[in-house]
């Protein structure tokens, strides 16, 4: 078997579905590990764009098997309206060509409505859920009160599982937020019919995901970003699963204890969607320019992302931890009409250079940033296909990173097109 664990190592958005889809191409299996339908993938592929939440990017490679993994939160209702958005752009879904582990958690209506009650109670101190359920049926899992995609077949199971997690939830639903209590008849007969829908794609409760790929070449999709990880990243404004690239065996059911390439998603600077701290953040013209040139709205809320400049501290502390072996540096061709470019070495605080990044939240927000300023390229590279004819700018804005980060960049992405990428190294 041979691997490769594709995971960002910002706060997401670093690009990771257009890498994801250039490396498909050679490979038999992609696995989605974690997460929710929070996060979103963006593909354009022949002029064609194509927005995932829950399915593997390698749902668009016709030889390519997409599984979702045990780690994922699945949200039935969201994963068939996606399913039905690709067949209408002539995807083809199948159980041949998209899998899903029994023991992937489900997201139930119940966990939507109270994320986003949660999410409203909190009023000044929101950390910018999506509302999508994710938090909650996570908290289900972890106390072995969550209904899962196997769970789904039986009926009578489901109906058990469904009327003992209402007992806790209708009293919070009902004495602290003031909303309607769920019914576990209504609840169990439209999650069956959605079980039944999908029964075609779940598989057996025997099946062994580490069994399955033996001999085949797998690659890990990782979402969201490294520094929202439930443990790793800027505590409380985080997602809830662990984002950090260590976390694929545990996700999918596989062994870790083999050779991988494990890629780390850079972008060229640096966005965060919704609340928390974010130190290299520009709010006056260059961050707007970021957004624009960047396209840097939201996929799943459609929210225009905040912009600011690559962060190395943050990079250091994800890439230590990590263990990558390649960098795949993302949306470079943004950065093509500044004139200066802008990079974080370190941070201060107190009046003194702080050592490391200070990964909880208060203390995050008492950092400046320092800045080294390098000398932008002025061009459009995007019709650029060689490492070599890069301007010299942009090269020494690439060797720069490579020295900090102590890792090669071996995937250069100059456009949203799977052509419009430079690849300095094969993977398979």
């Amino acid at each position: 078997m041979t691997m490769i664990v594709v995971t960002g190592t910002q706060w997401g958005d670093e690009g990771k579905g257009k890498i994801v889809d250039l490396l498909t191409e050679n490979v038999d299996v992609v696995c989605r590990y974690q997460g929710g339908n929070n996060a979103g993938h963006t593909i354009i592929v022949n002029g064609i764009k194509y927005d995932l939440h829950s399915i593997p990017s390698g749902i668009l490679r016709n030889n390519v098997v997409s599984f979702i993994g045990n780690g994922v939160v699945l949200d039935p209702v969201q994963l068939i309206d996606e399913m039905n958005k690709l067949t209408g752009k002539n995807i083809e879904i199948s159980p041949e060509r998209l899998m899903i582990s029994p023991k992937t958690a489900i997201i139930l209506e119940y966990h939507k409505v109270i994320d986003k009650c949660r999410e409203e109670a909190k009023k000044d101190s929101k950390i910018g859920t999506t509302g999508r359920g994710i938090g909650p049926a996570y908290e289900d899992k972890i106390s072995r009160i969550g209904i899962r995609a196997g769970d789904m077949a039986d009926e009578s199971v489901l109906y058990r599982k469904v009327k003992a997690a209402l007992k806790e939830k209708n009293s919070l639903l009902q004495h602290l937020y003031g909303q309607e209590p769920f019914c576990a008849d209504k609840l169990t007969k439209k999650y069956a019919a959605l079980g039944a829908e999908l029964k075609p794609y779940i598989l057996d409760s025997t099946f062994s995901f580490g069994d399955y790929v033996k001999g085949k070449r797998v690659l890990m999709e990782g979402a969201q970003g490294a520094l929202l990880d439930i443990d790793h990243g800027t505590y409380p404004f985080v997602t809830s699963s662990n984002t950090v690239s260590g976390y694929f065996p545990v996700g999918s059911g596989i062994s870790p204890f083999r050779g991988i390439s494990n890629i780390g998603l850079v972008k060229s600077y640096t966005t965060r969607v919704g609340e928390g701290p974010f130190p290299t953040e520009d709010k006056g013209d260059d961050g707007e320019r970021l957004r624009e040139n960047g396209g840097e709205f939201g996929t799943t809320t459609g929210r225009p992302r905040r912009c600011g400049w690559i962060d190395m501290v943050a990079l250091k502390y994800i890439f230590k931890m990590s263990g990558f072996t390649s960098i795949a540096l993302t949306k470079l061709d943004v950065l093509n009409s500044f004139e200066k470019i802008k990079i974080a070495t370190s941070y201060m605080s107190g009046g003194k250079v702080i050592d490391g990044f200070p990964c909880i939240a208060d203390d995050l927000n008492k950092v400046s940033p320092q800045y080294f300023e390098m000398d932008g390229w002025m061009s459009d590279i995007s019709k650029i296909r060689s490492y070599e004819d890069l301007p010299k700018e942009a090269k020494l804005y690439i060797s720069y990173i490579e020295k900090e980060l102590k890792t090669p960049v071996s995937i250069i992405s100059i456009g949203p097109g799977r052509e419009e990428t430079i690849v300095r190294k094969e993977f398979l």
